[in-house]
């Protein structure tokens, strides 16, 4: 494990959430004139910028051929360390002797952003004129037996205090990891912002407000008379006076949306919410 330990645990955290998903350690195959196995992640024509911000933590390793849409290693003993970790009798699995090196949000933006998706379920109310517009997380890791996702499960919620539940598919071996409450959307995305904002490519499945915009820009469309509301457990939980006076007084002192939600124990998006509501009635 020498080489594996020798990188940092940005790095560590990266590469393991990367092979997890859309990465492959290269097989070599008998006669074959390579001593060490190589890296490769195939990528589409719309992903490149994604693959040229996550080689950028990399350096001395990684590079792309954009003929063939590829992230690559050259053969390196670093894979061939792998190898063992995430292939048996040439089938991929989770590392889970590895797990204890992934504590790092990198891990999980790299699993993420190759391997999971920003749902958005819809509720109309043409009565109130009303469009609900709900985020849902899912992790598309169907590809790994259910008894391994089981392990993966726990790691997250012990690591990062994210609970996803196992969700019956029809593909693969029958299960993914999905979030099943708004508040997990958030606390999720959150988690990851301060590593996925330097990557605008992704913004459509890791930036929440800047999705809501697109998704509002479609809607009113369609519904131009309609309100676009973003669900929240907390959305229906009304302010009191005292609250809204102190938001107004630390959005003019110039805190930010996070700093006022940490400050009245409220969920981000709660405050958020709450400004637009307050600058639409001219109050803010």
């Amino acid at each position: 494990m020498e080489k594996f330990l020798n990188l940092s645990s940005l790095q560590r955290n990266l590469l393991v959430g990367s092979i997890m998903g859309d990465g492959e350690i290269t097989k070599i195959y008998p006669n074959s004139r390579r001593k060490n196995h190589s890296y490769r992640e195939h990528y589409g024509v719309e992903q490149e910028n994604y693959r040229i911000w996550k080689a950028s933590f990399f350096p001395e390793l990684f590079y792309l051929t954009k003929k063939s849409q590829t992230m690559r290693s050259k053969s390196d003993p670093l894979f061939t360390e792998l190898f063992p970790y995430f292939y048996t009798n040439h089938s991929k699995q989770i590392p889970i002797k590895l797990l204890k090196y992934c504590t790092s949000p990198y891990f999980l933006t790299a699993l993420y952003l190759d391997d999971g998706s920003l749902s958005i379920s819809k509720s109309i109310n043409h009565r109130n004129k009303k469009i609900y517009l709900t985020p849902h997380i899912f992790l598309y890791l169907q590809n790994y037996p259910k008894e391994e996702l089981e392990v993966l499960q726990q790691h997250i919620l012990d690591s990062f205090q994210i609970d996803f539940k196992l969700n019956k598919r029809r593909d693969g071996h029958g299960y993914i990891l999905r979030g099943t409450s708004t508040d997990l959307t958030y606390n999720f995305l959150n988690l990851l912002s301060p590593i996925t904002l330097t990557c605008e490519s992704m913004y459509y499945k890791s930036n929440w407000g800047w999705r809501l915009k697109k998704e509002e820009q479609k809607y009113l469309v369609q519904y131009p008379n309609y309100q676009i509301i973003a669900s929240s457990s907390s959305r229906n939980k009304n302010y009191s006076d005292k609250e809204i006076d102190e938001m107004i007084s630390l959005k003019k002192k110039g805190f930010k949306d996070q700093e006022i939600a940490n400050t009245l124990a409220r969920s981000y998006w709660s405050v958020v919410y709450k400004l637009r509501e307050l600058r639409n009635v001219g109050i803010l």
